[in-house]
């Protein structure tokens, strides 16, 4: 086997292997991640603190300092933060509309609070934030949607 032959055969592998391993798509990005059992609730959970810009700018000095939220859904909420880039699935892509319009706010909610089995998600209410200060990145995290 030439040079050129073997050079792009391992190329390939190691293109296959990296996909396999960073980068893997969001997983279910419309399934619901709160147990059957508890999603009635969660649903019926409301956000406390009215979507403004005030709340938006709390939510993302939260998303992006004490929550740390961005290591892995990214400063541009796109699910493609540097720790993000290397778990599988990948972490929720916010700039979803489709994601959003799906999800109500108490969902996102019970997801900061217990985590979310199966992926990198893990509790952040109280070891990091508050449940007020989640509200508000809730609100910053919905910012991300642009339209559809």
């Amino acid at each position: 086997m030439g040079y050129l032959s073997k050079f792009l055969g391992i190329s390939a592998a190691v293109l296959l292997l990296s996909a396999s391993v960073v980068g893997a798509e969001e997983k279910d990005p419309l399934k619901t991640r709160v147990p059957a059992d508890q999603l009635a609730d969660a649903k019926a959970n409301k956000n406390p603190i009215a979507s403004s810009p005030e709340s938006i700018a709390k939510g993302k000095a939260l998303y992006e300092g004490k929550g740390t939220c961005f290591n892995c859904h990214g400063k541009n909420g796109d699910g493609q933060g540097e720790a993000g880039k290397i778990l599988n699935p990948s972490p929720r892509d916010f700039t979803n509309c489709k994601f959003h319009k799906k999800r109500k706010d108490g969902e996102l909610l019970w997801i900061i609070k217990n985590g979310s089995a199966g992926t990198g998600m893990v509790s952040l209410i109280p070891a990091a934030i508050t449940e007020e200060e989640a509200w508000n990145i809730i609100n910053y995290e919905r910012s991300f949607c642009k339209g559809e």
